[in-house]
């Protein structure tokens, strides 16, 4: 259950869709304008007019429309959720055993994380902003690195990405953009991007390395957490399903593996005729509308030695593998217990005491009958479970329960039984307490489907009644509805 909130303090509202997409649409007209300003620079550069200047705007164009896009695709993974598995790492990843301190520029100024460099290969000259310098922890007035200093600073399994850019620059010509990562003297590690371009000489030569660098260590950071919390995930959703498949497995090989209407197998020696409980038998179970997780809910017929019919149906408490393992053992249990004679009192009386002594503490509530077709007389028990409804000439009413406290509550309790006679043509109706959230709401909702019944034609038409009635209701937990009309 969620925890109060006062009324200063409102519990947290997600976005709204209509206002995400709103976000998404200004981003994408923002990010066509900065393409307009780019393609402008662009312009501007082929005219001759290609100076630092123009190369520094064009630059944080560039940077501006990969801010953009990642803007975009954020807001499109907030509108529609947490993205699909990935295929890629889609950032670089920090070394084993190397943490990046959060440390260095503020993180409220992007020209903070943004500097320029200059290699000139014809004057050795290395110019710096004052921005890049203070990227790398140094001082402005120490200058820049040269191209042979800087990959003392690069971490080694990096240091081939560095090289490589740089040969590609000054040798084949070609602009550049790579990643790398520089560990600073106060022991930081910085994530940089490269963006760099040839500064040719007149004669077509390269005179130098012109590049821009900017330190997205936090947005690899952040998308690190992203990617590691998206991981966490998908194994939850895995995990969870491959439970969820285990208690459907288990719980269809503890019920009936019947759904409509069922005649009880005959027990008796072979050759002999079957035999008839006289019982129309079907059930149903729901499952529910909040959550995917199976519970401990069970319905249960079973024809007995002695030619009587346990009928019973229960609710043990919790969701998944243990709550439906839990369900598989107290079934079996009653079982047992049944076909070894022992009457529905004091089988509540044992059912509770093993839930008391069980590893796996839990609570249950149940109601258990056992049926005589000779004499149609009903002997019942119940542990604070719904009593079962009696439905005889186009009206209902709920048995008057015998006394019973819920399963695995307190040790030494006593359950006491009643006996109801049943007639031709009687329906009685067995349910667990989750049909709806409110019991004594589901109870009377089923007592005016008593003309309903009375017209159908069997105990499986009398079920799919309920269903409808009772399908769509939002159920906070499982629900099973066992039904038996009693033949001529």
């Amino acid at each position: 259950m969620p925890s109060p909130r006062s009324a200063d303090q409102p519990a947290v509202q997600p976005p709204r869709r209509g206002t995400v997409d709103a976000l998404i649409s200004q981003t994408e007209r923002l990010r066509g304008r900065v393409d307009a300003v780019r393609r402008d620079t662009t312009t501007a550069g082929l005219d001759g007019r290609n100076d630092s200047q123009l190369r520094w705007q064009r630059a944080l164009c560039d940077l501006a429309v990969h801010h953009l896009d990642d803007l975009g695709q954020h807001l499109g993974q907030l509108r529609e959720g947490l993205p699909e598995p990935r295929t890629g790492d889609g950032g670089a990843k920090a070394a084993d055993g190397v943490t990046e301190p959060v440390t260095g520029a503020p993180r409220d100024s992007l020209l903070s994380r943004v500097g320029s460099a200059e290699w000139n290969l014809l004057t050795d000259e290395v110019v710096w902003s004052d921005e890049l310098c203070r990227i790398f922890g140094r001082d402005p007035r120490d200058g820049g690195l040269s191209l042979d200093e800087l990959p003392s600073w690069v971490l080694p399994e990096d240091q081939p990405v560095l090289t490589g850019m740089v040969t590609d620059c000054l040798v084949d010509g070609k602009p550049v953009e790579g990643e790398f990562r520089v560990v600073r003297t106060d022991g930081a590690v910085r994530t940089l991007h490269l963006a760099g371009e040839p500064v040719f000489h007149a004669d077509g030569s390269t005179a130098s390395m012109w590049a821009v660098l900017r330190d997205v260590s936090e947005l690899r950071r952040s998308q690190r957490a992203v990617h590691e919390t998206q991981d966490s995930f998908q194994r939850q959703r895995y995990a969870a399903r491959a439970e969820h498949r285990l208690a459907v497995e288990l719980q269809e090989a503890v019920l009936p593996p019947w759904r409509g209407s069922l005649r009880l197998p005959d027990s008796g020696a072979p050759g002999s005729p079957a035999r008839d409980s006289g019982l129309d038998l079907a059930a149903h179970y729901l499952p529910s509308q909040t959550s995917a997780r199976i519970g401990g809910d069970w319905y249960d017929a079973l024809e007995l030695p002695d030619g009587q019919t346990l009928l019973s149906v229960g609710d043990l408490t919790g969701h998944g593998v243990t709550a439906t393992s839990g369900m598989a053992m107290l079934l079996g249990a009653v079982r047992g217990m049944a076909v070894a004679g022992i009457d529905p009192g004091p089988l509540m009386d044992r059912l509770n005491q093993l839930l008391g002594v069980s590893s796996q503490p839990a609570l249950g509530s149940a109601v258990c009958g056992r049926y005589d077709p000779r004499t149609r007389t009903l002997l019942w028990a119940q542990a604070a479970h719904p009593a079962p409804l009696l439905f005889r000439g186009g009206t209902g009413r709920a048995l008057t329960p015998p006394g019973g406290v819920l399963l695995g509550a307190t040790t030494g309790a006593a359950y006491t039984q009643a006996e109801v006679r049943l007639e031709p043509g009687d329906l009685l109706l067995m349910h667990t307490g989750g049909l709806t959230p409110d019991a004594g709401a589901a109870t009377e909702r089923l007592l005016a489907l008593a003309p309903r019944f009375t017209a159908a034609r069997g105990a499986q038409d009398c079920v799919r009644t309920v269903v409808e009635a009772f399908g769509d209701e939002r159920r906070e937990g499982d629900a099973c509805v066992l039904i038996a009309r009693v033949g001529p």
